[in-house]
């Protein structure tokens, strides 16, 4: 993997704790220009200023590797609705998770959950798409960054869809069997769009 510059380093090791990683994520302003077009490298991110999901994942991930946890991301699948990558940690032996989004209630999670499906059930009742219908289905294990670092995943200027491409591939373990639509309520719906980017 091609070498992070000493301010990249000194950022990243700046982000010590997974409370200071989201707080840097949540600083950032939300990436709606791109439509989705574009899968920012971290050295990208930092350097634009901006990130939608996948993007702030990864940038999560190379926080928790610089300061000695594995890079982990996780993907939340959905129906009708776009996929959810998070970045996951352990502490203590239990799961947390880094997140950034335009809904309010599908970001940070504390790391008091003992399994992972506990930790994604969490995000259910919060993961809706704009018809205010539930939407999320499945996870899938959590993938260690350092398998991509062939790719300079961390400091490439091209975009990294290897990545993405590959969550689409692996298995991914339902939370639930049915074809019944749920819901938001209202007062939920407007709840998790508080303070939502608008397009431009």
């Amino acid at each position: 993997m091609e070498t992070l510059t000493p301010q990249e380093m000194r950022l990243l090791r700046s982000l010590s704790t997974p409370w200071k990683i989201q707080k840097y994520l949540d600083d950032l302003p939300y990436n709606k220009e791109s439509g989705g077009e574009t899968c920012r490298s971290p050295r990208r991110t930092i350097r634009d200023q901006t990130a939608h999901c996948f993007e702030a994942a990864l940038l999560a991930a190379i926080a928790l590797q610089v300061n000695g946890q594995p890079p982990l991301i996780l993907d939340l699948e959905s129906v009708r609705d776009d996929d959810h990558v998070i970045a996951v940690f352990r502490m203590e032996g239990r799961w947390g998770a880094m997140a950034k989004s335009n809904y309010s209630g599908l970001r940070f999670r504390e790391p008091v959950y003992l399994t992972l499906r506990e930790l994604v059930m969490s995000y259910f009742e919060h993961y809706y798409n704009p018809r205010g219908e539930k939407t999320l289905r499945a996870f899938s294990r959590p993938v260690n960054l350092k398998r991509f670092d062939a790719l300079n995943w961390v400091t490439t200027e091209e975009d990294v869809w290897e990545i993405p491409e590959y969550l689409t591939t692996i298995r991914h373990t339902p939370v639930l069997h049915t074809n019944r639509r749920m819901y938001m309520d209202k007062r939920l719906y407007e709840a998790g769009r508080l303070g939502q980017a608008k397009e431009k």
